[in-house]
């Protein structure tokens, strides 16, 4: 029976770790959603999150428009559709590149970030001197930046979408020879408000991941410097695998019939 026993102890070691994420998760929404809330971390947090985001978000967005209309031109020229472009580039962009890409990349940026910032505050004992001081850490540390990161994300979305569409059109006609006004009417033609709605709905969810990952791997990160790296590079890894899960969730009960 002793061939057994590493997978029991494999299968109880996941066990003790989701409930322990589902508990911070849980904890972490309650604290979210009830006063005080402490005003200036969060615009901080909107400021690093969302501002400082835009740069990396903006110029994925861009090169994915731009290299989506040419790869779609490539395969519809075989079949006489080149007119599907504008209604590929556009859906593509709004429904799954723009709230995946921007996810993946501030994912990267900002979980990071945030793991290693409230790891280096635990191995300093900075969150054992909150407590001490009768200041709540995930009302403080964590419900800010869940905040934040649920709020930014959308709107980060909705600029990375006008900017992949920008993209597209600008390949589409200063290189494809597509005309201006059948570009548009195509694009418009084809984009429906649910679209859209279903890109916000999948970044408000990211940012709730991302920065939950984030606080989590920080907030249990090993003491040291090998502790606060190891806690960046699962809040990177561990964040990425969710957005694209939930990428599926989400479109899965958007548009499955």
């Amino acid at each position: 029976m002793n061939v057994f026993a590493p997978i029991g102890r494999g299968f109880i070691g996941f066990l003790a770790v989701a409930g322990r994420l589902t508990e911070f998760a849980a904890a972490s929404v309650f604290y979210s959603l009830t006063p005080p809330f402490y005003g200036r971390m969060i615009g901080r947090q909107i400021l690093q999150i969302g501002y400082y985001s835009l740069p990396v978000v903006g110029l994925t967005a861009i090169f994915t428009g731009m290299v989506l209309a040419l790869q779609s031109y490539t395969g519809f020229s075989r079949f006489e559709a080149e007119s599907a472009v504008a209604a590929i580039v556009v859906l593509s962009i709004t429904r799954e590149l723009g709230p995946v890409l921007a996810g993946l990349m501030v994912a990267g940026r900002v979980g990071a970030a945030i793991a290693a910032e409230i790891g280096t505050m635990r191995v300093t004992e900075q969150i054992d001197a909150l407590t001490t001081l009768s200041t709540n850490p995930f009302r403080y540390l964590v419900a800010p930046r869940i905040i934040a990161a649920i709020v930014t994300m959308p709107i980060l979305v909705i600029i990375a979408d006008i900017i992949g569409v920008l993209g597209g059109y600008i390949v589409s006609i200063h290189k494809l020879g597509f005309n201006p006004t059948v570009y548009l009417f195509n694009t418009f033609d084809i984009l429906e408000p649910m679209d859209v709605i279903s890109g916000l709905v999948k970044a408000a969810v990211f940012g709730f991941l991302i920065a939950l990952m984030g606080c989590y791997h920080g907030y249990h990160s090993e003491r040291g410097a090998q502790g606060v790296g190891s806690a960046t590079t699962y809040a990177v890894v561990s964040g990425s695998i969710l957005i694209l899960t939930f990428n599926y969730i989400v479109t899965e009960i958007f548009f499955s019939r």
